[in-house]
């Protein structure tokens, strides 16, 4: 039997949305592996690193929305932590200062071993970038200042899900950007901002009531679904694109399948005027893009 605490810890960690943090990863090592710059201890120690800032970054929203007042009986995904008083506040601080720590040392330990002790530009370039992953990570929706309550959610989402995430961890192999790589990042950060758009759609009423002006807020329902079809389409345009430029093998072709799957949920959710359905919308679009990195990166490996 699992001890109710730690399972406790286990739903506030959100599993299922930890696929989709290492999209950006496995595609920036994908790229590597093609220029023969691959590094199987970066690439355990990238994961590593970003996993845990998802995890932190889910921490921190549960906590952060709690303490608002913004998870409420109205909210249609599952219950959080918080909210249901199964961890305290003053647990859920001590939680996101350890999982900060750890962060830390994983992103300085990723650096290191990316870097050694030779490129010290480059290593404080990206301890800083690691210091603000920590920083958004928690400032989502903790704070008087929560980006994630003035409709910037998205912006960060396609930063660091995207460009930092892909482009960032090409850098840590070979130590330099390849600009091809930024319709990657591009496309991949595009993908991840649709999934909290989504989100964000499906909580548009418990949001609104209480004063969480997510971009879906401040679009309103009927935008935020055409702002949603860019996302998903020109996402897979670009990495269409990216695919044809950077002259991949004809077998990376496999890993846009999953488009039809999105085709399908363009449709359902274009069509869609009930919030509460979209929760299970979620999981295709997140399990969508990262099936879409993973199969680059196993093709990449496979041609290689």
């Amino acid at each position: 039997m699992v001890n109710s605490k730690v399972l406790a810890w286990v739903n506030a960690a959100r599993l299922r949305t930890l696929p989709l943090s290492v999209s950006g990863i496995l595609v920036g090592s994908g790229y590597a592996i093609y220029h023969g710059d691959f590094d199987w201890l970066i690439f355990s120690l990238a994961i590593l690193t970003t996993l845990l800032f998802q995890i932190l970054s889910n921490f921190a929203n549960d906590y952060g929305d709690g303490v608002k007042g913004t998870d409420n009986d109205e909210r249609i995904g599952p219950a959080r932590a918080y909210q249901s008083g199964k961890i305290s506040k003053g647990n859920f601080k001590t939680g996101l200062i350890i999982t900060s720590v750890l962060s830390f040392v994983s992103a300085s330990t990723l650096i290191l071993r990316a870097f050694g002790l030779d490129n010290a530009l480059l290593s404080i370039g990206f301890l800083v970038l690691g210091l603000l992953a920590i920083w958004a990570a928690i400032t989502y929706t903790v704070g008087d200042s929560a980006y994630g309550y003035r409709g910037m959610g998205d912006v960060f989402v396609f930063l660091f899900f995207g460009l930092v995430s892909v482009m960032g961890s090409y850098a840590l192999y070979a130590k330099t950007i390849d600009w091809y790589i930024l319709l990657g990042a591009v496309g991949i950060g595009l993908l991840s901002t649709a999934v909290l758009n989504l989100n964000n759609m499906r909580d548009f009423n418990s949001d609104k009531n209480v004063g969480k002006n997510t971009l879906v807020v401040l679009l309103g329902q009927k935008t935020s679904k055409y702002y949603h079809a860019i996302l998903i389409s020109l996402g897979i345009i670009i990495l269409i694109s990216f695919y044809v430029f950077a002259g991949f093998s004809k077998w990376i072709y496999l890993s846009l399948i999953t488009a039809l799957i999105l085709q399908k949920h363009l449709i359902f959710v274009l069509r869609n005027k009930i919030p509460k359905n979209l929760d299970p919308e979620l999981k295709k679009v997140a399990l969508s893009t990262f099936g879409i990195a993973l199969v680059f990166f196993v093709v990449q490996l496979i041609v290689k």
